[in-house]
């Protein structure tokens, strides 16, 4: 298994940060990595999202779960491995919120692969976060 996790603290609400991420057809406000995205309904567990990151061919997502105010976990699986990407919401200190994105990537040959493909695709996170939590605080 490979994983990789990032944090940040914020003074926005979960519920503003929950806004922003049922709200799929614009992740691309708050992620500059997305060229296109849609999703096959409303933002809950068992919905099928295509995301396209910029000159990349689409990526099928589905989300495995959906805690309204807390949590969404979304997989994507290819080439025999699963991508699991938890996106949390917990308390942080004095009314702060901490927002955690954590990557797990699990199957056949996640140990020599994970360390090809997770760093790809997480080595945006950090400004990702920060452009969410930014909006989320306006």
């Amino acid at each position: 298994m490979w994983t990789y996790e990032y944090s940040l603290e914020t003074s926005a609400t979960p519920e503003a940060i929950w806004r922003l991420w049922a709200d799929v057809e614009n992740w691309g406000a708050w992620n500059a990595d997305i060229a296109d995205i849609r999703i096959n309904g409303p933002f809950a567990t068992g919905a099928e999202i295509v995301m396209t990151p910029a000159g990349e061919d689409p990526v099928h997502l589905v989300v495995a779960e959906a805690v309204t105010h807390q949590q969404f976990v979304d997989e994507a699986r290819f080439d025999g491995l699963l991508l699991r990407t938890l996106h949390r919401l917990n308390p942080a200190e004095q009314g702060r919120v901490r927002v955690t994105y954590r990557m797990e990537i699990t199957g056949g040959g996640a140990d020599q692969l994970g360390p090809q493909i997770g760093p790809a695709v997480t080595g945006d996170w950090p400004e990702t976060v920060a452009a969410l939590v930014k909006l989320a605080e306006a």
